[in-house]
């Protein structure tokens, strides 16, 4: 059971995408993305010779369009048999040459899809893999919503900057270069007026994007933020219906929302008056050309009217380029506030796992221990020792806490001096109000938090020594709320030991109770469920979660109130599913009634993170303590 007075809370730290003092966001993130693109270095150069010749053809239009006027359109105008033979073979030509750069364009685009769809994979590989390496206490204190947007809005931010973005940017980047070159060579006069133009437009852009840029990273962080609110409130659909708490989940939703509104508007409101603005400055430089091109070609005859026509052309291809550059601007910033995001979760740092006792299978003959490939159904403890030795320990199940402290966050302890002996098939129950310490001592014997003080031995090793996954591979455990996988029951059970096979499924069913059941469904064990298993009933699915750990076959079982959320005559179904279960296991329980628990070996009462109480049932209610308070009250209530 989640013991929310003592977990850390969600977005304790700084939210995600949000930028920290002294940390280069930009940079940062750049660096890392080109390194995903060197994985691409020949693509990328084709891409870059088809950006060439696609932005070439723009030029080639209009140097195409002055000759026409100057050296075809005006001559045949004068003649009596006007000739069209050099025409048209020139407009064959640039028939020829606007085909090549459609097909370039066409190629590039789709290469650039491509390429970024299989970048995208990479990273969201590498992000689902560094997620499985991650400790318990960051899925502790990061919503699902929060860490869903990474896979979602982050990653598709960067679909857009790779695929769209970056190609035009540099597509802009080749056609400006060209064309400023092709104007210096036509007109250097005309050339100047566009310079002091295009610097004017600099500056507005540059202030524009510099306001719009940090809106677009609060906007990320605000987006999962809302994300993970949405993700709580779907799971908690009942809870909310039940205490009519709709109206107060609209209104904070409605406070999140509006966040996300105010920094998405402000983000896109200057992020979208680039377009239009550079485009009024645009048709301002075209009636400028035009107003001095004219009067320079009056005046001093400087100019033919083939250079005004393809200048006042070239201009606006010089214009558009820049005017996307600019709108583009925003996507890159955008897409390096989600790329940032997503660095962030795979930098986290990974579960440590420095245990080097491993796990193996060993034939037991007395004294004497055998490591085995096969599988031999004992297990021992493989104990590596720095003068090069090695010790095997028959895994037994015997656990120990020996002064053991520990505390969620640094200064605010939550379990004091725990001491207990779990000796191999002993059932110890521990009892306490939420929040007392049940759960935590649990978490702390499969290490998914390690302790401040103390030590906890298995089988008389202690447990920072022991690989982690062998560790839990030990241990089975049983959860008051029981998560199913999507697929049939067959393959749900079998996640407890994914090499089972379907005799082994089926007799730890039967074991758990749950083989009865599953045969009356339509498909038995290959009927399929849901993830979270919804055509089931409460019991129904805890049969399973209860048949998924004994196909384990652990020597030590955790049952974390695994019959607190199931009707009574269901309980007693699932009780004795535990019961044969147990059998011949070291067992932890978090007793939920404490009728379940009577027979335990020992029973530990909790209080504030420290042990009270211990014994059995019947020197517990001897001592009339707590324990006596806690059991005469249910008794009472029952």
């Amino acid at each position: 059971m989640a013991e929310s007075n003592t977990r850390p809370a969600p977005h304790s730290r700084p939210p995600k995408g949000v930028r920290i003092p002294g940390q280069k966001l930009e940079t940062a993130a750049i660096k890392r993305l080109l390194g995903y693109l060197s994985n691409h270095k020949i693509t990328l150069v084709v891409v870059a010779v088809c950006i060439v010749l696609s932005s070439l053809t723009n030029v080639a239009a209009s140097i195409f369009l002055k000759v026409l006027i100057d050296d075809y359109i005006i001559p045949i105008l004068g003649m009596p048999n006007p000739v069209f033979t050099g025409m048209l073979r020139l407009i064959i030509i640039m028939c020829f040459i606007f085909v090549i750069g459609s097909f370039s364009g066409y190629l590039y685009n789709r290469l650039m899809s491509v390429m970024s769809q299989n970048i995208l994979k990479e990273i969201r590989d590498e992000m689902f893999e560094k997620m499985q390496k991650l400790p318990i206490r960051y899925f502790d204190s990061n919503t699902n919503g929060d860490i869903m947007s990474h896979y979602t809005n982050d990653t598709d931010t960067l679909r857009q900057m790779l695929s769209q973005s970056l190609p035009q940017m540099f597509s802009s980047i080749i056609t400006i270069t060209s064309i400023f070159f092709t104007m210096l060579f036509t007109s250097w006069i005309l050339t100047l007026i566009v310079v002091a133009f295009v610097f004017i437009m600099l500056m507005v852009t540059g202030t524009v994007a510099g306001k719009s840029g940090k809106y677009f990273v609060e906007q990320q962080a605000s987006l999962g933020d809302m994300n993970g609110y949405i993700e709580e409130m779907i799971n908690g659909q009942k809870v909310i219906k039940v205490f009519c708490h709709e109206e107060k989940s609209k209104e904070e939703f409605d406070k999140r929302n509006q966040q996300l509104f105010e920094n998405s508007s402000k983000a896109n409101s200057f992020a979208n008056s680039l377009m239009p603005m550079m485009g009024n400055l645009g048709y301002l430089l075209y009636v400028l050309l035009a107003i001095f091109g004219g009067i320079i070609a009056v005046t001093t005859g400087g100019v033919t009217l083939g250079v005004i026509a393809s200048f006042l052309n070239l201009s606006r291809s010089f214009m558009q380029p820049i005017s996307q550059v600019s709108q583009q601007i925003n996507m890159v910033i955008m897409a390096l506030a989600g790329a940032q995001r997503i660095f962030n979760l795979m930098d986290e740092k990974p579960e440590v796992n420095d245990g080097y006792v491993k796990l193996v299978n060993a034939e037991i003959d007395g004294d004497k221990i055998t490591e085995c490939s096969e599988h031999t159904g004992k297990w021992a403890w493989k104990h590596p020792h720095g003068d090069g030795t090695t010790t095997y320990t028959p895994m037994r199940g015997e656990v120990v806490f020996d002064g053991v402290d520990f505390s969620y966050t640094e200064g605010k302890p939550v379990l004091h001096d725990i001491k207990i002996h779990a000796m191999p098939g002993q059932k110890i129950a521990f009892v306490g109000s939420t929040g007392a310490g049940k759960t935590t001592i649990t978490n702390l014997i499969n290490r998914f938090y390690d302790i401040d003080d103390g030590k906890i031995r298995y089988d008389g090793i202690n447990i920072t020594k022991i690989n982690k996954a062998d560790l839990r591979h030990s241990l089975g455990i049983v959860l008051q709320d029981v998560n199913l996988f999507t697929g049939t029951i067959m393959d749900n059970i079998r996640y407890g030991k994914l090499d089972a096979t379907d005799e082994e499924v089926i007799a730890a069913a039967k074991l758990a109770n749950a083989d009865d059941f599953i045969r009356m469904l339509p498909d038995g064990y290959n009927t399929m469920i849901s993830g979270d298993g919804g055509r089931l009933s409460q019991g129904q699915k805890q049969l399973i979660s209860i048949a998924r750990a004994a196909v384990a076959d652990p020597p030590v079982m955790i049952l974390d109130e695994a019959t607190s959320s199931i009707d009574t005559r269901t309980e007693t179904i699932v009780q004795a599913g535990m019961d044969s279960l147990m059998k011949g296991r070291t067992v932890f329980v978090i007793a939920h009634r404490l009728s379940t628990i009577q027979n335990s070996d020992m029973i530990i009462v909790l209080e504030h993170g420290r042990i009270i109480e211990k014994g059995t049932h019947s020197e517990l209610l001897a001592q009339k303590g707590k324990y006596y308070q806690l059991y005469k009250g249910s008794f009472e209530t029952e």
